[in-house]
């Protein structure tokens, strides 16, 4: 017989992961998360600073603005949501 166990979401991760910050909650089953990632110019050295707005799948995730959030990548679930929310993160 072989093992049958409960494989977990993090487990069968195979996209990528981000963390952001909810800034808008649409519907029970959407919200938008902002995800900032930073890097040096390459000639004046300064860095830069870039905020990608994502619609997440929130699947029963009680959420408010300016939860701290992990999305992950997965298949499209609607025409603009291609990420799920995770879990919140700890700040």
């Amino acid at each position: 017989m072989s093992d049958q166990r409960k494989i977990t979401s993090t487990e069968r991760q195979k996209g990528k992961l981000f963390i952001g910050t909810v800034v808008a909650v649409r519907s029970n089953n959407t919200a938008t998360v902002a995800v900032s990632s930073s890097h040096r110019h390459p000639l004046y050295r300064k860095s830069v600073i870039r905020t990608k707005r994502f619609a997440v799948h929130n699947p029963g995730v009680d959420l408010a603005i300016g939860d701290l959030v992990q999305i992950s990548e997965t298949r499209p679930v609607s025409k603009t949501k291609y990420f799920v929310i995770v879990g919140k993160a700890k700040s």
